[in-house]
């Protein structure tokens, strides 16, 4: 039988996730790999970890093989039924925070994994976070990251606002499809494995983004919040939708990749355009 070192090395993979994944065959912590890396796996044990890196070399995403990903400090469990959470999208999280008042309303429209509306629920228990997702498989995933870190929200299904007719909120926060449908990202890296329709968001990728401002409008109360992630060449598009639907204080800001990444503006019911 051949050794971890030797399994390790044979993968074809980069070696840290080589290691990330014969931890989770193992059912081991990753540190443990490398202190047992002379140990010989037994045949069923080899067979596990092979299959993993088989599926890793034909592109699998990591998340969806180990069912893990950290988002905001939390382990949140993933699933192919949702979007896997990306460090540009804690920026969202970062803007929201220091605009939440104690009993603030808050909305994350299409939650998927929940990792925003958790991270917000954890880090501001004094909010009242709502988060909505129209799709099943995914909303099951948000309840159980929910319950895993307990976190206090509420979470329903719905197509963007569709079942929150007459509520109002301080702050309206979301990480919409935005990638126009021939984008050649979409055939490249984990992008192939991810849910389409948390992806795509029609010819020109910024529709999604545009059907929420419009309607957020009458989910927002009188010096509400309105957060949106956007594709890193989508910042000007979005500003100036913004502006033209009336929403004040309009502000772009940059992930830690330097890239325009969220856009930020304050509903004024005078200033709104119908």
């Amino acid at each position: 039988m051949a050794s971890l070192a030797t399994i390790l090395q044979a993968s074809r993979l980069p070696m840290l996730e080589a290691r990330i994944l014969a931890a989770h065959a193992l059912g081991v912590e990753r540190v443990w790999i490398s202190a047992h890396e002379k140990d010989e796996p037994g045949a069923r044990e080899l067979r596990n970890i092979e299959a993993l890196y088989s599926r890793r070399r034909a592109g699998e995403p990591i998340a969806y093989l180990t069912g893990e990903r950290e988002f905001y400090g939390l382990s949140l469990a993933i699933t192919p039924a949702v979007l896997i959470p990306r460090p540009e999208t804690e920026l969202l999280v970062d803007r929201a925070l220091p605009l939440l008042r104690e009993g603030a309303r808050v909305l994350d429209l299409g939650t998927g994994s929940g990792a925003i509306a958790v991270a917000l629920a954890l880090n501001c228990p004094a909010a009242e976070v709502s988060a909505c997702e129209a799709s099943d498989a995914a909303l099951a995933v948000a309840h159980a990251n929910a319950a895993r870190h307990g976190a206090r929200l509420r979470l329903l299904k719905s197509d963007w606002f569709a079942a929150l007719h007459g509520e109002r909120f301080d702050l309206v926060v979301s990480n919409p499809p935005y990638i126009a449908l021939d984008d050649p990202h979409l055939f490249e890296g984990d992008l192939r494995f991810e849910p389409r329709e948390a992806l795509v968001a029609g010819r020109e990728g910024v529709e999604c983004i545009a059907a929420i401002a419009a309607v957020a409008r009458d989910h927002l109360i009188a010096g509400g919040w309105l957060l949106l992630e956007h594709g890193y060449d989508q910042a000007q598009a979005c500003m100036r939708l913004l502006d033209h639907l009336g929403y004040t204080s309009v502000s772009d800001h940059r992930d830690l990749a330097g890239n325009p990444r969220v856009v930020q503006a304050q509903f004024d019911p005078a200033s709104a355009r119908r």
